[in-house]
């Protein structure tokens, strides 16, 4: 994808498009290589499982060129070293330590909600049981924090600058499992308010790309109002992430998003479009209520059931509602960055990041 960017930032326009897939492949080169070192520090048949998750090898153990992600959060970490007047490389354990906490979250909610393919191949848990998924996750979680504190000595930052990079990853990482337990009590609930649904998909997903959108300005020394700043553009940007994410939940093709078809119905998810259709209150909306309250077949309905359900979604205009709040929370993370100097170009990539978040299949 690329986005040209239709304003001047500090007088000067780049003529020469932003090509996202160059940024996100430079970050790629730059983090992985550091990403497989940390993993490589986890013992035996934890190193092998996370290798496999990550998309490294198959589950022979043999290399392959798999789909590791679409590294938006490494990107934003070294775009915010660079807003710092640092070069890329100085976001770079900030970058390997947000991408190992967002995988220790993706191998625990594919067990949670028993989600058999990720990246259009089976998941973890399904090829080396429930114990190593759990096993692996909560040690990428806490390699994520050995790596920011290794910066201090290896990464150039300061040991305070590296503090305060753990701390905010650490704080990101608590929302997350709160926004986590939220969303898997709402599953029990036949209704939750769109304020409630907010709330839980800022702690699941914005709260770790608040952290990214602020770890590279943090180990490269930025104060905290442009810190501050950055963590509010990622906030939004999370928001605007999750809302994309709950409309390809619902309706996105599943040989596309290489997940389940209809996941988040047939676990009735309360996502965005659900709570917002909900709080529409019309006949469809009393439908659907009625649908999510009766216990009934919960887990067992058919593709028509399932079909039909999201039908009853858009017609009381949650799927419109949710497209709209993208779009909000996508001009609300811009007015912050706005806040905050930075070269042109370095703008302009967030910008475009921030772009493809809300544009996309998958």
């Amino acid at each position: 994808m690329e986005s040209r960017i239709g304003r001047a930032v500090g007088g000067t326009a780049h003529a020469e498009p932003v090509s996202v897939p160059e940024l996100l492949n430079r970050t790629r080169a730059l983090c992985t290589p550091p990403l497989r070192a940390a993993v490589a520090r986890l013992a035996a048949p934890m190193d092998t499982v996370a290798a496999y998750h990550f998309g490294w090898i198959d589950r022979d153990g043999t290399p392959v060129a798999g789909d590791g992600g679409k590294a938006v959060r490494p990107a934003l970490a070294l775009l915010s070293a660079q807003a710092a007047g640092a070069p890329a490389e100085a976001g770079v354990p900030g970058g390997v330590a947000v991408e190992l906490v967002h995988n220790f979250s993706l191998l625990h909610d594919d067990l949670m909600d028993g989600d058999e393919t990720r990246r259009h191949r089976a998941t973890a848990w399904t090829v080396f049981g429930p114990a190593q998924a759990i096993l692996v996750g909560d040690a990428l979680a806490t390699l994520g924090t050995e790596v920011l504190l290794d910066a201090a000595t290896t990464g150039g930052a300061s040991a305070t600058d590296a503090a305060r990079a753990v701390r905010l990853l650490n704080t990101a990482s608590r929302r997350l499992i709160d926004g986590q337990a939220m969303d898997v009590a709402f599953e029990q609930r036949d209704t939750v308010t769109v304020a409630e649904c907010l709330e839980m998909e800022g702690g699941k997903t914005a709260a770790l790309l608040s952290a990214a959108s602020a770890l590279g300005a943090v180990l490269a020394g930025a104060d905290d109002r442009a810190a501050d700043s950055l963590q509010r553009f990622g906030e939004h940007l999370g928001l605007a992430f999750q809302a994309v994410d709950d409309l390809l939940g619902i309706w996105g093709a599943t040989e596309v998003t290489g997940k389940p078809h209809w996941g988040d119905l047939r676990q009735r998810k309360k996502s965005l479009p659900v709570a917002a259709a909900l709080a529409e209150g019309g006949a469809a909306s009393r439908e659907l209520a009625e649908q999510l309250a009766d216990p009934k077949g919960r887990g067992e309905e058919s593709e028509t059931e399932l079909a039909a359900r999201a039908l009853l979604i858009e017609k009381a205009g949650g799927r419109a509602w949710t497209q709209e709040e993208a779009r909000r929370q996508h001009t609300t993370a811009l007015a912050a960055l706005d806040e905050v100097p930075m070269p042109d170009v370095v703008r302009e990539h967030f910008v475009a990041l921030a772009e493809f978040v809300v544009v996309r299949e998958r």
